[in-house]
């Protein structure tokens, strides 16, 4: 049995898809991050960084592991499943989830901050950032012009990328002309383990480009987060 510690991110979504598609039992503890719970001892304990998703592996006397990235090779290792045990297929899968680790989430996340979430438009910030990251995007689009999945078969690499290009309307960028990256998205999107996995917890907001109520209410948190050093 595992525990997942989490919230609805696309970080945090990562593992609960890749749970899902790895059928391991685990039990979901989703964290009020508007509250701070990240930062109590308790958690701390588990993750010092203070930091969604964790997990404790309770099977493996209970192992701790935090970082996103960490937590799936983890689990693939763990279960011989989703990362091939090849020195080079294993190689390729690792370089795509260094892709979405080192670029995709932090300009989208720095998208989000300056686009959402920051009370002034600083536009040469938004520009900078929604514009890496949809240089990344083609990037993406190229690769999968060629591929079905990222790294040959269907692997951790996709669950890590998707988690984070599927909520490109939150970051403010539009994917009409990348033809590629969309027809990936959708089947990965059509995935029952994906489709489990987005909805624990629910993150119907980061869907969508509308600045409705509720948008607006999660804006609003993850501003007050940004000024208390609360964030993720």
């Amino acid at each position: 049995m595992i525990d997942l510690y989490t919230a609805a991110t696309p970080n945090g979504h990562k593992i609960s898809i890749a749970l899902e598609e790895l059928e391991l039992q685990y039990t979901l503890h989703v964290l009020d991050l508007s509250a701070g719970e990240q930062k109590q001892p308790w958690f701390l304990n588990i993750n010092p960084n203070g930091r969604i998703p964790a997990i404790v592996d309770r099977a493996n006397d209970n192992f701790a592991v935090f970082e996103s990235g960490a937590i799936l090779i983890y689990l693939a290792e763990k279960t011989g499943r989703l990362m091939p045990t090849d020195a080079e297929g294993r190689s390729r899968v690792l370089q795509w989830l260094m892709f979405q680790m080192g670029g995709v989430g932090p300009m989208m996340g720095q998208a989000n901050v300056f686009h959402r979430y920051f009370p002034e438009k600083l536009q040469p910030a938004i520009d900078r950032y929604q514009g890496e990251t949809k240089r990344l995007f083609r990037v993406l689009d190229g690769h999968l012009q060629n591929n079905e999945y990222l790294a040959g078969d269907y692997s951790i690499a996709d669950i890590a990328n998707y988690a984070w290009v599927r909520t490109h309307k939150w970051s403010g960028v539009a994917i009409d002309d990348l033809p590629n990256l969309q027809r990936w998205l959708k089947a990965i999107g059509e995935r029952p383990a994906v489709q489990r996995g987005v909805t624990l917890p629910p993150s119907d907001v980061l869907d969508r480009a509308e600045n409705d109520d509720q948008a607006a209410r999660m804006a609003a948190n993850a501003r007050n987060m940004l000024e208390t050093g609360q964030s993720r």
